[in-house]
């Protein structure tokens, strides 16, 4: 059966494109996850898309994704990256390794977004490389999902 990946993006992420694009770049949400749909199928994996600008709906997309046997998460959380522990502790809780993704480099913008609440319970973190990071994250996470198994036998 073919690996499943969320691909979550938090507040705000649907401007991708039109929102600051001398900061976010041109390339709107629709293209990232066209993009990442294409890569999916190339690499032989399921790819779902989950956005919201609602902490308490993102919670319920990470919930949900226990039960439905997803086997990584890659998520921009946005803003809540830097203010939400309830979204921590929910990617905590169900277990499934996540990716950290970020267009921008957060580290060199505004000190109040060089912490994250994710970043340690991260498999890895992706910054700074505009939305090629996504394309990074599914590249990294088919590869450490087939090294899992690997590991496993």
């Amino acid at each position: 059966m073919a690996k499943h990946v969320l691909l979550i993006n938090g507040p705000n992420l649907n401007l991708l494109g039109t929102r600051e694009p001398h900061i976010y770049g041109s390339t709107t949400l629709s293209d990232v996850v066209a993009s990442a749909e294409r890569q999916a199928d190339d690499l032989s994996i399921q790819i779902s898309h989950f956005q919201s600008n609602h902490s308490g709906a993102l919670i319920d997309r990470v919930h949900s994704a226990r039960g439905e046997k997803v086997d990584a998460i890659i998520i921009n959380a946005g803003g809540l990256t830097h203010t939400d522990v309830s979204l921590r502790d929910a990617l905590a809780g169900v277990a499934i390794p996540f990716i950290e993704v970020h267009v921008t480099n957060v580290h060199r913008r505004e000190s109040f977004r060089h912490h994250s609440f994710l970043s340690d319970k991260a498999e890895a973190v992706i910054a700074g490389l505009g939305v090629y990071g996504y394309t990074a994250a599914i590249e990294f996470v088919v590869r450490h999902l087939r090294t899992s198994e690997l590991a496993r036998l």
